[in-house]
């Protein structure tokens, strides 16, 4: 017979000192505009998951994957903060 235990890492998961740290916080708002790029793509993508894609919604993919590529390549030139100028 198998005994149920808790695991003391998943207990304390939550403590105050495994907050992020203010570096974390930092690379994470570097990466936003990628995120916010790739929440776009997907939400496009989903739109369209049970249906076959019109002309707007290819129009709406194909723009939001130039914006993630663009979010991509001013986070790589250092320009996390500019907007691309694909649109």
């Amino acid at each position: 017979m198998d005994h149920i235990v808790t695991v003391q890492d998943a207990v304390t998961a939550f403590e105050p000192w495994m907050e992020p740290t203010d570096a974390e916080l930092d690379a994470i708002e570097a990466e936003m505009p990628v995120i916010r790029a790739e929440m776009e793509l997907l939400d496009a993508q989903i739109v369209v998951i049970d249906r076959t894609p019109c002309e707007l919604d290819e129009r709406r993919i194909r723009r939001a994957r130039r914006r993630v590529l663009a979010a991509h390549r001013d986070q790589v030139n250092g320009r996390s903060g500019q907007t691309g100028g694909a649109a």
